[in-house]
């Protein structure tokens, strides 16, 4: 099986689209899936988008919360999910929060062990070198200590996010490494470490590689409508 990461743009739980595509990359009937909303502070009303989301969709869907922690065994959760998805909000934060329980190891296991990582916006830098993110200032700047499970950088919410593209070029003209830049409802799907394929849920979905160069085009499939229902029970 291979190590498989799913990078989104952003609003992936608003297309079943997205939900479908991943679902049938974890290849079960009703794969597990875990939630992570640390980026947001475990925000109760992002978890309830989570569990409306896939509210009859065959899968068994849980959570990890870690400002109210009841889950000892952390890293036994996490790798004994099917899919790991991480929602968005505060990139530095999550990731500090995530060093101080184990977070990072136990998905860097889980990784290992051929659990589906995905998420957007935070959920998807974190899996990078760096990203850019607001997690400092109300202004955009570099992130530069990602998990590093996929090499170079990555910017969600390309399309969504007027002032991402240009600070995102400012940023790599400036040294931070070459990487990828993701509009909403847009997924890249590495297997190993390697770009496999770039998907959409929108017909207009874009996605680009982003160095010093300036942008190139990158080849995506828009999902069709056969793909674009969810997996019902």
């Amino acid at each position: 099986m291979p190590r498989r990461i799913v990078a989104c743009g952003g609003e992936q739980l608003s297309y079943p689209a997205l939900t479908r595509y991943l679902l049938d990359l974890a290849g079960k009937p009703r794969p597990k899936i875990l939630f992570v909303p640390t980026a947001s502070g475990d925000d109760a009303a992002y978890l309830l988008t989570f569990y409306q989301a896939l509210a009859g969709v065959a899968c068994e869907p849980s959570h990890l919360l870690l400002f109210n922690r009841t889950v000892d065994d952390i890293d036994g959760l996490v790798r004994s999910q099917d899919v790991v998805i991480v929602g968005g909000g505060n990139t530095a934060n999550m990731l500090a929060i995530w060093r101080l329980h184990g977070v990072d190891e136990a998905l860097r296991n889980a990784y290992r062990g051929g659990t589906i990582l995905t998420g957007w916006s935070a959920g998807c830098i974190c899996w990078f070198e760096a990203g850019i993110t607001d997690s400092f200032t109300v202004e955009l700047g570099p992130l530069r200590d990602g998990l590093k499970l996929l090499g170079g950088s990555a910017c969600p919410h390309y399309d969504s996010q007027q002032l991402r593209r240009p600070v995102y070029a400012r940023e790599i003209a400036a040294g931070l490494s070459p990487g990828i830049a993701l509009e909403d409802a847009v997924v890249a799907r590495y297997d190993d470490e390697r770009l496999i394929e770039i998907v959409s849920a929108r017909a207009e979905g874009r996605a680009f590689r982003v160095d010093a160069a300036g942008e190139q085009p990158l080849p995506v499939r828009v999902l069709d409508k056969l793909e674009q229902g969810a997996r019902r029970t």
